[in-house]
């Protein structure tokens, strides 16, 4: 099974051409460096799904805020059902 984790693109750090490009995203303040190869029309402000160091989609802030709310009520349940 995969997951991909919504986080909010802050800034393009690197631009090779118009579709090779890096920027460091945003998961609830935790700050990482992405690929952004497959999202090539993502810009400063917008919601990806990042899978693996890498972007594989754009999202709304909506959908971004419902996801990573569910993925914090799972982390919950795992630790409140640790053998589960």
């Amino acid at each position: 099974m995969c997951l991909a984790i919504p986080g909010r693109l802050e800034k393009i750090t690197s631009e090779l051409d118009e579709t090779f490009r890096i920027g460091n995203v945003s998961f609830d303040g935790i700050m990482k460096e992405v690929n952004l190869s497959l999202v090539p029309e993502a810009k400063t402000g917008d919601y990806v799904l990042v899978h693996v160091g890498a972007a594989i989609g754009i999202i709304s802030e909506e959908e971004a805020e419902q996801t990573m709310e569910a993925l914090k009520l799972m982390g919950e349940d795992l630790e409140l059902n640790p053998e589960d």
